[in-house]
C-alpha cells in the first residue's frame, strides 16, 4: 500500500544529454493537468515506469526553477542498477508515461545565516534549484553561500554552465577529489545549514563530520540517490508469523514488492530509504541485514530491530512483522 498519490498524464516534451552518463528530460502534462504547478526547491516526481517489464516506481529530483509549461529532471545512466535508468533512456520524445508530484522530502529553509551546498555526481539535481533560489536573496542580504560539486571528470560536471551563471567564484568542482568535511563544516558560522545530495559514501563522511562537529542535527538537511549496499543481491528467506507467510525474495526483487506480491500490506512513499515509511520489526535474524536506507541512524543500524523494506536486503533469513493489524 503505497501513500497517497495522485497521478497525471504526461508525455516527454524532448531531451538531451548533458554528460556521456547524464540525461536531461522535459516532461510536460497533458489533458487537463496542462499548466505544471509550481515546485519548491528539493521537490521530486514519482513516475510509473516498465522496467524490464515490470510496473515500477521511480523517483526523480525536479531540476532548477519551474517554467509552468514542463518538469525538468536529469538520469544518470546505471547500467548495473536496478532498471530504472535504463527504461528512462530508452524513452524518445511523444512518449507517454503517468506522474505524481511534486513532493518534498528535502526542503529547503531560507531563514538560515549561511549555507553550504554539496553535490555528487548526479546529486546535483535538487541542489541546482536551491542554488539558483538562494543566490540573489543571499547577494542582498550578505548571507554566505557556497557551493561544492563532487565530480569523477570535468565531463561529469552537468549544469556548469547554470550554476557559474547564478554562483560565480561561489562554486568549487571538486574533480577526482574526496571533500574534506571536517574543515568545510569547521569554516561555517554558527546556525549555517549545509545541503548534501550524492551517493552514499559521501553522505556518510558528511553525517560523520557534522556529528563530530557538535552542530545542531537540525541544521544538516540531505538527500541521496540510492546505496548499492555491500553485499551483491541475493535471494533470501522472509518469515512473518503475522500471515503465516515463508517466502523467498529474489535476487532482481525488493523486499517491499516481495510482501506486497505476496499479499502483505506494507506503507512505503520515497522507495529510496529516505522517508522510513516501511520499516518494518525485526523479530529474528539469521545472517546479516545489509541496510542501504539513510533513514535509520547508525545505531539503528548495528541494533538490527528495524530495517526498510523498499531497499534493504539480507543475506541468509530474517522474520518480520508486518505493519498489519486486525480490526479491533
Amino acid at each position: 500500500m503505497r501513500a497517497c498519490a495522485t497521478w497525471t498524464d504526461a508525455v516527454i516534451e524532448s531531451f538531451g544529454d548533458l554528460t556521456p552518463t547524464v540525461r536531461e528530460f522535459r516532461i510536460r502534462p497533458t489533458g487537463d493537468a496542462a499548466t505544471v504547478q509550481r515546485h519548491e526547491p528539493g521537490s521530486h516526481l514519482q513516475m510509473q515506469l516498465l522496467v524490464d517489464g515490470k510496473p515500477e516506481l521511480r523517483s526523480y529530483s525536479l531540476v532548477g526553477e519551474p517554467d509552468g509549461q514542463t518538469w525538468r529532471i536529469a538520469v544518470k545512466r546505471l547500467d548495473d542498477g536496478r532498471g530504472g535508468s535504463r527504461a528512462m533512456w530508452r524513452l524518445a520524445t511523444g512518449d507517454r508515461l503517468q506522474v505524481s508530484g511534486p513532493r518534498n522530502h528535502f526542503p529547503l529553509d531560507f531563514n538560515a545565516p549561511a549555507y553550504l551546498l554539496v553535490a555528487g555526481g548526479i546529486g546535483i539535481t535538487p541542489l541546482l534549484g536551491m542554488a539558483q533560489a538562494l543566490a540573489g536573496r543571499c547577494a542582498q542580504s550578505g548571507r554566505s553561500l557556497r557551493m561544492l560539486y563532487g565530480v569523477r571528470s570535468e565531463a561529469e560536471l552537468a549544469y556548469g554552465q547554470a550554476l557559474r551563471a547564478c554562483l560565480g567564484e561561489r562554486l568549487q568542482a571538486a574533480v577526482d577529489t574526496r571533500i574534506d568535511f571536517t574543515a568545510e563544516i569547521a569554516a561555517l558560522p554558527p546556525g549555517a545549514q549545509m545541503y548534501v545530495c550524492g551517493p552514499v559514501p559521501m553522505l556518510d563522511a558528511a553525517r560523520h563530520a557534522w556529528e563530530a562537529s557538535g552542530r545542531p542535527a537540525a541544521d544538516l538537511r540531505y538527500e541521496t540517490f540510492g546505496n548499492s549496499g555491500r553485499f551483491s543481491p541475493q535471494a533470501f528467506r522472509v518469515l512473518i508469523p503475522r500471515h503465516a507467510l515463508d517466502i523467498t525474495v529474489p535476487a532482481g526483487c525488493s523486499l517491499l514488492d516481495a510482501l506486497e506480491q505476496a499479499g502483505v500490506e506494507a506503507v512505503s512513499d520515497c522507495k529510496r530509504g529516505e522517508c522510513g515509511l516501511c520499516t518494518l520489526d525485526v523479530l529474528a535474524l539469521d545472517g546479516e541485514i545489509d541496510h542501504r536506507d539513510v533513514f535509520l541512524s547508525e545505531h539503528e543500524r548495528q541494533q538490527n530491530t528495524r530495517l526498510c523494506a523498499c531497499v534493504s536486503r539480507v543475506v541468509g533469513s530474517v522474520t518480520l512483522d508486518s505493519s498489519y493489524r486486525p480490526d479491533a
